[in-house]
């Protein structure tokens, strides 16, 4: 049933067969988090895109080695060669230790991809677990001669490599391009380029994260790391190389470059990246005052936000978008979405269940066929979900006695709407049939209708007081167009 996967590639900005290097397997690395604050929700979106892609390319049957690194070092503020290491700065502020920083975000990274019910990757690396693998790197392209080392910071030489390689391949810019988008260089400045960057630099007394190099004491750059780890664990050419679109036209031009002067051949075969999120159509940013974290989105406890969301229904919500789509936040879209998530699952809950008959009216071998061509041109989720909703109303149909379905294809049904909705979407349950939920969403239906008739008395100060009361103990109610709504914070 599987026709060829087809993957646009960012390097080549077309739509290209996919042929893995070694038949049956597939070497997938992604860029991580820096955890030095709590994940975004643009990070999220890209994690779950290829999160997606991981599971649709198990579920064809290659076996897939998926690494996805943590960066805990090396990461200065602005992403240049300049300012504070982002994780000394947060250690300051909360007057810790900068790996105690590093252990409780990569813990809140891992809390948040569970709720989102991601696959973990197979390989995990961090940049501090991996120094003498980038110092390795780096003393190679100095032996190739694209680096030079001035007063204990190595930087790579991007004009000199330019003359082999086009350095702004992955973005389509020439060097004079970009030479003209950069200051000059000061007096003070030891680069010889402009566009050269940090590969090792030198540690200051102050400096809190550092090792001993060939060099002197430093710490790498944040661009080596994920060279020096996808070559270790993937090979010097590698599958697929994925990660936000903002980290094209920098990091990954210059992985690229880092990897072509050392190992002297391109390091991956197809470069992938998710687009930007945007929030009523303006994009999200802490600067705009639209930016909400991942726990936010689940309580609702932001003011933007009409009411908390479950982790599936915003699941659900991005697969709805293509991942290299821009995807608006917006209470109508992510109410949309929850009730085009309950109706999937619903359809999938009635499937168990369902009836067949000598002879069928669906064409279910066509549908399945459908949800493959969609997924095979480059993971159009949006396309698949759209029959898959022609699946769930098939179901209904059925169970009401308005289509027949034969065992033949209602096998068929099952096993596809199972393995697209559940394996390859990544979504299951939310429901919760214990007592004590049931007991609570009765108690909160009592006490807004209570609420409703103190405001409808406008006794605004007792209602304003009940709600108040409320969120002290982690109830958040919100009152929109349509009534109010309920929600429980952390």
């Amino acid at each position: 049933m599987q026709n060829e996967l087809f993957i646009f590639n960012t390097l080549t900005k077309t739509k290209e067969k996919f042929t893995p290097i070694h038949p049956g397997r597939v070497g997938l690395y992604v860029c991580g988090p820096t955890v030095y604050s709590d994940v975004h929700l643009g990070n999220c979106r890209t994690f779950i895109s290829f999160d997606l892609i991981y599971r649709y390319l198990l579920h064809l049957g290659f076996k897939v080695r998926y690494v996805r690194n943590i960066t805990d070092a090396g990461h200065l503020e602005g992403d240049r060669d300049e300012g504070d290491d982002k994780f000394a700065k947060k250690a300051k502020l909360e007057q810790l230790e900068p790996m105690e920083i590093v252990q409780k975000y990569t813990l809140g990274f891992h809390d948040v991809m569970r709720e989102f019910n991601t696959l973990p990757p197979g390989i995990e690396p961090t940049a501090t677990g991996h120094i003498g693998e980038q110092i390795e790197m780096i003393k190679e392209i100095i032996a190739n001669e694209y680096a030079y080392e001035i007063n204990g910071t190595v930087y790579f030489d991007v004009e000199k490599y330019n003359k082999e390689f086009p350095y702004g391949q992955l973005t389509n810019r020439k060097l004079e391009d970009l030479l003209e988008g950069t200051r000059e260089l000061s007096g003070q400045d030891e680069k010889r380029g402009r566009l050269d960057f940090a590969l090792w630099i030198a540690s200051k007394p102050e400096t809190l994260m550092k090792w001993n190099s060939p060099w002197g004491w430093g710490f790498p750059g944040w661009h080596i790391e994920c060279s020096a780890m996808s070559s270790k664990y993937l090979g010097e050419t590698f599958d697929i190389h994925g990660g936000g679109m903002d980290l094209q036209a920098t990091h990954h031009t210059n992985e690229i470059a880092q990897s072509q002067a050392c190992n002297h051949k391109s390091p991956v075969n197809y470069w992938m990246h998710t687009n930007m999120l945007t929030v009523n159509n303006v994009r999200m940013s802490k600067s705009a005052g639209n930016g909400f974290l991942p726990g936010e989105l689940f309580t609702g406890n932001h003011p933007l936000l009409e009411k908390g969301y479950s982790p599936m229904a915003v699941r659900f919500f991005m697969m709805q978008t293509h991942y290299r789509s821009t995807l608006d936040f917006s209470n109508e879209a992510l109410q949309a979405s929850e009730k085009g998530y309950a109706r999937l699952m619903a359809a999938i809950k009635l499937l168990a269940n369902l009836k067949h008959a000598s002879s069928s009216t669906s064409d279910i071998v066509a549908l399945e066929k459908k949800c493959y061509d969609a997924m095979n041109d480059d993971f159009n989720a949006p396309i698949l979900v759209a029959n898959l909703f022609e699946g769930a109303r098939i179901i209904n149909s059925a169970n009401d006695g308005k289509e027949t379905i034969s065992l033949n294809d209602l096998n068929l049904l099952k096993k596809f709407m199972h393995s697209f909705v559940i394996d390859v979407l990544g979504l299951k349950s939310e429901t919760s049939n214990s007592s004590s939920d049931k007991a609570l969403q009765g108690a909160m239906e009592v006490i807004l209708e209570i609420r409703k008739d103190i405001k409808a008395k406008k006794d605004f100060v007792a209602s304003d007081k009940l709600r108040d009361d409320l969120n002290i103990h982690n109830i958040l109610i919100k009152d929109t167009k349509d009534g109010p709504v309920w929600s429980i914070t952390e």
